[in-house]
């Protein structure tokens, strides 16, 4: 990551100079008492008389630059719209710190968080610098000719009422930024460089934060039996392996909660081969994996006060002389037997055993697995959505709440017995692909199958989890997207 960003916290009242000077309106243009001080009677005039001529009415999400005049202590002022009253009620303020840091690029800025009829509380302040870290990030590490501006790091001041809730309220904001960043990077490295082996390592590292790790490797996986896992691995020069992450912040004997994620770090289809066009994306098949791990680094760099389990298969999918092929039946962790349909349906043969373990082992209150799983999904949702699916109505609405408030949406996609009907096979207990109808639904029958009656819920991420459409707080390929989600899951429903 190239640049960043550094914020700050200071009283309303603060003064400073150089750099932008960043002030907020309504659609009726007027500035609040503090935006006012802060700009004086010059700067002021300037604001109103530029509006006028450049017809800016302060629609939400709009803005304003001028050079700063004589006597205001600053090199340029920005304005930011919020629209109307209905907009500013329903204002999302990691969206809104996004956007601020889009206008400010890499320069030093005192941002007044104050207007007419200002409403904001610390934890508002605090999503609003999360939004400006996501906004500040780039991937750019193997670029070896850079502009100055890419070197260069904001600097942005957030003058507020309470500056010193604010800033203690950030620092958990700043943990689930970390955590955000970290899943961006792995899903936007390439697989030479992050290959099972080295994935795993880099997950060990969270062990400086109290995480504990586990990783599993092909002769502990054959002990136990993780057939569809090793049958998907078997065609690649790379081993697999399994990382176990445990975050122990809750009651000792609390059951944990566990998330599972799908860590195909370059998925070429195996024997039934991807076309050319767009293979180079399947780096980013192990988007859901960067998400648990992600949100695990954030549980534990903000000491959250839950027992958390993430775990991870990490495989490559390729298409050697030893890979699995179409028709053959393998023997999953759970003992049920799998024919292979298509090699390309691998993704969910890595969750199987993964999630089967998980639920043997550790005996989770719910589980999650998130994978970018299909392309179905992408054609019934787009790239702005996931897809749910659940076993458990009260764990799927907090999930979509979780997501509604930290701005990762989800949809309820159905699980009805004809999809499990579509998956049974001649040849064995099931097969790894229901056909194309319903591609998403069967993939997650398929799933639902390794899970008891343990609460259970799937996100297919295929279509937010990479290449997703670009948003004030991402312009990154990788979102890093499931982050959020879940430490706001977490913090809602399993802290104490």
């Amino acid at each position: 990551m190239a640049g960043g960003i550094e914020i700050a916290f200071e009283p309303l009242s603060s003064q400073g100079r150089g750099g932008d000077l960043v002030v907020f309106v309504g659609d009726d243009l007027a500035l609040s008492g503090a935006a006012t001080e802060a700009l004086g009677r010059q700067g002021a005039d300037l604001v109103a008389r530029a509006a006028a001529s450049e017809r800016f009415k302060g629609k939400a999400q709009s803005a304003l630059s001028l050079p700063a005049p004589a006597g205001v202590e600053a090199d340029r002022l920005v304005v930011i719209g919020l629209g109307s009253e209905k907009d500013r009620a329903k204002l999302d303020w990691t969206v809104l710190g996004g956007f601020t840091a889009g206008k400010v690029g890499s320069r030093k800025a005192r941002i007044v968080l104050d207007w007419p009829g200002y409403g904001g509380s610390a934890r508002d302040v605090a999503d609003f610098s999360l939004g400006a870290r996501l906004r500040s990030y780039s991937f750019d590490r193997y670029k070896t000719k850079k502009k100055d501006e890419d070197e260069a790091s904001a600097a942005l001041t957030l003058l507020t009422a309470d500056a010193s809730a604010a800033q203690n309220a950030a620092q958990d904001a700043a943990a689930v930024a970390e955590g955000v960043i970290l899943a961006r990077n792995l899903v936007n490295e390439p697989p030479n460089v992050l290959y099972p082996e080295e994935y795993a390592k880099r997950v060990s590292e969270l062990t400086r934060l109290g995480v504990e790790v586990e990783i599993l490797d092909v002769a502990q996986m054959t002990q136990i039996g993780m057939g569809a896992l090793l049958a998907v691995a078997q065609g690649s020069a790379r081993e697999p392996r399994v990382a176990i992450m445990r975050w122990n912040g809750g009651e000792a004997n609390e059951p944990p909660l566990a998330l599972i994620g799908k860590g195909v770090v370059f998925d070429s289809g195996g024997v039934s081969i991807k076309s050319a066009g767009g293979m180079e994306d399947m780096k980013g098949d192990m988007g859901g994996s960067a998400a648990v791990v992600g949100t695990l680094h954030a549980l534990a760099s903000r000491k959250a006060k839950a027992n958390v389990i993430g775990a991870i298969g990490i495989v490559e999918n390729m298409p050697d002389g030893n890979a699995y092929r179409p028709s053959d039946i393998v023997t999953s962790l759970s003992g049920q037997t799998i024919e292979v349909i298509n090699t390309d349906a691998e993704g969910r043969l890595v969750l199987a055993d993964v999630l089967w373990h998980i639920q043997a082992t550790y005996k989770p209150k719910a589980m999650i697995d998130l994978a970018t799983l299909t392309g179905a999904i992408i054609v019934a949702l787009g790239q702005d959505i996931a897809g749910l699916f659940s076993n458990d109505d009260d764990l799927s609405a907090k999930i979509t709440a979780a997501g509604e408030a930290a701005g990762e949406k989800v949809w309820r996609m159905p699980l009805i017995p004809a999809y499990d009907k579509a998956i049974d096979s001649k040849f064995a207990d099931m097969k790894n692909t229901g056909g194309r109808h319903g591609g998403a639904a069967t993939a997650a029958a398929f799933l639902k199958r390794y899970v008891n009656d343990v609460p259970w819920a799937h996100l297919d991420i295929a279509g937010v989890g990479m290449s997703s459409s670009p948003s004030e707080i991402n312009r990154s390929w990788g979102a890093g997207w499931g982050v959020r989600l879940l430490d706001r899951l977490v913090r809602d429903n399993y802290e104490r």
